[in-house]
């Protein structure tokens, strides 16, 4: 019996980037790729096999596991784990598969093999625009954002989580908060430092926490909102899952798409989350934000923190 990844990679019919059904055997072999690809969440080493597939079709289609390995620069393990994550039974079973996709591709010439390769860059800007076609759907009722973004205002100090790869986010969002609050404390490692921190927080009068957690998503940030919560803070949650434990441990949360056409995510729709989040921050107390951003902007002068333009 199919898996249901190889029941939707099987199926008559798919939806081309336009939004409209077309049947497989007019598909492009590169969106044949993605509709095997897409379905599960893949490791950056398993995006990497997933990529040069996608680039290399009409010649990885025919190679042996070791041969594949080898052209991926990874081990030949991985390649078998990553056949059972996209849905197959093994290597073999994804092997065949291949070939017939690649077969199309072959009919299609060069130039349909080269067009698969130089779209593939558009294709993550295209998931990338769904994500945030999703989230302005979601901003239609702005309501808990505007309530969230109140409560982190009122909240002093605040404190932003942010561990391995969503450190980037926590670190944008608290240079930006600390430019209309007054206390503002990054969390960027796990452990006792983080224990510490949120404790501390609490004592000094804190109530909430936001936390980010993009995938993968690290057991520290988990540890992390867990210890936050047991010592009396709450914690908003803005992550890629409407379930999960993240979710099921935060007080509220935001969930969002990444993009995950490339090796490694993106974060358009998480980054204008969060942004939108500031903007209510700043709405909760408009006139502390105009004094301080008048403050920071005769210090900034005063010192020449920017080049002038």
């Amino acid at each position: 019996m199919p898996s249901p990844q190889q029941a939707r990679a099987q199926a008559s019919a798919i939806t081309s980037t336009s939004g409209k059904a077309v049947p497989e055997a007019d598909a492009s072999p590169t969106s044949r790729l993605r509709e095997l690809f897409d379905g599960p969440r893949l490791s950056p080493g398993q995006r990497r096999i997933a990529q040069y597939l996608i680039e290399n079709i009409t010649e990885a289609a025919f190679l042996s596991i070791t041969d594949l390995a080898d052209r991926v620069g990874v081990s030949q393990p991985s390649v078998t784990r990553f056949a059972a994550a996209v849905g197959f039974s093994g290597y073999p079973a994804l092997r065949e598969k291949l070939q017939s996709i690649a077969l199309g591709t072959l009919a299609g010439g060069p130039v349909a093999a080269e067009e698969n390769r130089s779209n593939e860059l558009q294709a993550a800007v295209d998931a990338e625009i769904q994500n945030l076609e999703n989230l302005r759907r979601d901003f239609a009722d702005p309501g808990r954002v505007i309530q969230v973004g109140r409560e982190l205002s009122r909240s002093t100090p605040l404190t932003v989580v942010g561990m391995r790869i969503s450190v980037s986010l926590a670190e944008y969002f608290a240079y930006a908060a600390r430019r209309i609050h007054p206390d503002v404390r990054l969390v960027t490692r796990g452990g006792s430092v983080a224990f510490d921190a949120l404790l501390q927080s609490r004592e000094a009068g804190g109530t909430w926490v936001l936390a980010f957690g993009m995938p993968r998503h690290a057991q520290e940030t988990l540890t992390a909102i867990r210890v936050a919560r047991g010592a009396g803070l709450k914690v908003a949650l803005i992550t890629d899952l409407a379930l999960g434990p993240l979710v099921d441990e935060a007080d509220v949360a935001f969930a969002t798409g990444t993009g995950s056409r490339l090796v490694f995510d993106s974060y358009a729709a998480p980054g204008l989350l969060a942004a939108a989040l500031l903007q209510a921050m700043t709405d909760a107390d408009p006139e502390r934000t105009q004094a301080r951003l008048e403050e920071y902007e005769q210090v900034a002068d005063q010192h020449q923190f920017f080049l002038k333009d």
